[in-house]
């Protein structure tokens, strides 16, 4: 009953956020909120721009390119001088080389990969000052670039598409700091963990035994970590700990938070072209798929463990290996979809413990691109990219030029967003092949077979995705995983991103044309049917092969004990 309790309310909650969220960042975007224009001039007066200076896609697109390659090096940097820097109570030394690459290319690209345990590798500055900021302005790049593919259907022969460091100013003190900073009160009430007091030393009376507890300022990076689709956290143990999720509302809180700003971007985007219908077309495909995942996932993770159940144990609470008691089976289920939907990654169970069909459900949610509904800005983007060429397959149906809000769908429209949807999967299984091909990628997995095979190839398309969630198994803190999976985020990232940047200003250019009878209707039930299906298409023809080998392999391969 309570998980039912928690998808109502989760579904209410959302649904609220939908209107109102969404309406407030159109307003945000279109310049009609600067309650705290006193903020942003003087920003402004140091870039050296304007709000009216807007930028071709180009410069929009160089924009950020320069604002995360400096991001990027800055990361780094505080990383490699961590051991000279203040706030270390615990006295660690710099981070390697590769594993600083990583971290930085991680925390730039949204991904929030974690190759090292944070209590035991990062400093308290290094936490702050690096990868906290990073949880900032790099779902804040993600959103910018989503309204800059939003602008390019709501304008009509223009050639700009708004000025980047504008865009990016506004996103992080109208949206993402408000949000944080409510939202890491409410954590640190319920008793997560906010100090600099450093680590907590325990005697045990009784045996003599001494225990270090890792302590920190815990609670507002956690609060970011969800509200900006993030997943890194300050503990290894990630969300699992109630030092970072010390209770059920935190639990609720965290996968609301990672949800509200990826479904209201929709919403956002109905209002900025002037249908709401759009919007809420956009809404329905992201939401049919969610609640199918989550229910086949809830289900197969309220089942026993197929290996569980061959030794003769059977259970009447499902698969609780890898799970807190505090959140129990299908809670733990609804919070790995809703992690691994968006790019968020972060969790609270350990992944590598679902059931083979459950951790199908963690993987694919993933392999469909994340847009359901994907993490901030990103999701928004990558669903209009479908949503694109779904209107392109349309078009081609009914024998007429494919048109999407009154912009003609061309061969550069559809080359760019064919692009953008071919990077994420031809760069996993890529990456994939060659790890399985080396001695150093086979020597990361802890099992064999197909679930070795599975964390590999869950590792990558995680990384690939800009998730950062992880099968446990998988020893990624290696010259080898470092490199290749630094390598595939930013990948990922920008390989996506810049496309649907110069889609943005190639549709901006275009004129609207009115609509006809012949018209391609992109806001009904058989338009979004078409959008589900273009996303499971493009997903199932490139994975299926690779999951075949993994977890359907896995899940059949227990069926002989029956």
């Amino acid at each position: 009953m309570g998980y039912f309790l928690t998808l109502v309310a989760l579904v209410v909650a959302l649904g609220v956020t939908w209107r109102y969220l969404g309406s407030y960042m159109a307003a945000v975007f279109d310049g009609r909120v600067h309650f705290l224009g006193f903020v942003e001039r003087p920003i402004y007066r140091l870039l050296s721009t304007r709000p009216d200076q807007e930028q071709t896609w180009k410069r929009y697109g160089g924009a950020v390119i320069v604002f995360s390659a400096v991001s990027l090096a800055f990361t780094y940097a505080i990383l490699r001088l961590q051991g000279s820097l203040p706030l270390n109570p615990q006295h660690l030394g710099a981070v390697g080389s590769a594993l600083g690459f990583n971290t930085s290319a991680s925390f730039v690209t949204n991904t929030n990969w974690q190759n090292y345990g944070g209590e035991t590798t990062m400093s308290y500055f290094s936490q702050m000052g690096a990868l906290t900021v990073q949880q900032f302005v790099t779902p804040a790049v993600g959103i910018c670039a989503a309204i800059v593919l939003v602008r390019g259907f709501s304008r009509k022969n223009f050639a700009t598409v708004g000025n980047f460091w504008v865009d990016l100013t506004r996103c992080l003190f109208y949206i993402l700091l408000p949000m944080a900073f409510i939202a890491g009160i409410i954590f640190v009430g319920e008793g997560a963990v906010m100090t600099l007091a450093g680590t907590a030393t325990i005697h045990d009376v009784l045996n003599g035994a001494v225990q270090v507890i890792a302590r920190g300022p815990i609670a507002f990076m956690e609060a970011i970590k969800q509200v900006g689709t993030n997943g890194g956290g300050f503990l290894n143990a990630n969300s699992a700990t109630p030092f970072e999720n010390p209770s059920g509302l935190t639990n609720f809180l965290s996968m609301y938070l990672l949800l509200a700003i990826p479904f209201a971007l929709t919403y956002t985007f109905g209002k900025m072209v002037k249908s709401v219908r759009h919007g809420a077309a956009l809404l329905a495909a992201m939401a049919l798929l969610f609640g199918v995942w989550v229910g086949f996932t809830s289900f197969a993770e309220h089942q026993n463990n197929p290996a569980v159940a061959a030794a003769g144990i059977h259970s009447t609470v499902g698969n609780t290996v890898g799970k807190e008691v505090r959140f129990g089976d299908t809670t733990t289920a609804l919070f790995g979809v809703a992690s691994t939907s968006t790019s968020t990654g972060s969790a609270n169970g350990a992944y590598d413990s679902f059931t083979p069909i459950g951790g199908l459900g963690l993987l694919t949610g993933m392999m469909i691109g994340e847009v359901t509904p994907g993490g901030t800005g990103s999701g928004l983007y990558t669903l209009l990219v479908y949503a694109i060429i779904a209107v392109f397959i349309g078009g081609l149906m009914i024998g007429r030029t494919p048109e999407y809000l009154g912009k003609k769908i061309q061969a550069r429209e559809v080359k760019l967003a064919g692009l953008a949807a071919l990077v994420m999967p031809i760069t996993v299984l890529v990456l994939t092949a060659v790890a399985v091909s080396l001695a150093a990628g086979r020597a990361g997995p802890l099992n064999a077979g197909p679930h070795g095979f599975t964390e590999i190839l869950y590792g990558l398309t995680s990384q690939g995705n800009n998730n950062g969630s992880a099968f446990g198994g998988l020893t990624g803190n290696t010259p080898f995983y470092n490199v290749i999976g630094g390598i595939d985020m930013l990948l990922g990232r920008f390989a996506i991103m810049i496309p649907c940047i110069a889609l943005g200003g190639a549709l901006a250019e275009k004129p609207v044309v009115a609509e006809s009878l012949g018209t391609f209707r992109t806001d009904n039930a058989m338009f979004i049917g078409l959008v589900v299906g273009v996303i499971l298409i493009i997903g199932g023809l490139t994975f299926f092969p690779a999951i075949s080998l993994g977890p359907i392999v896995e899940q059949l391969s227990h069926l002989r004990f029956f």
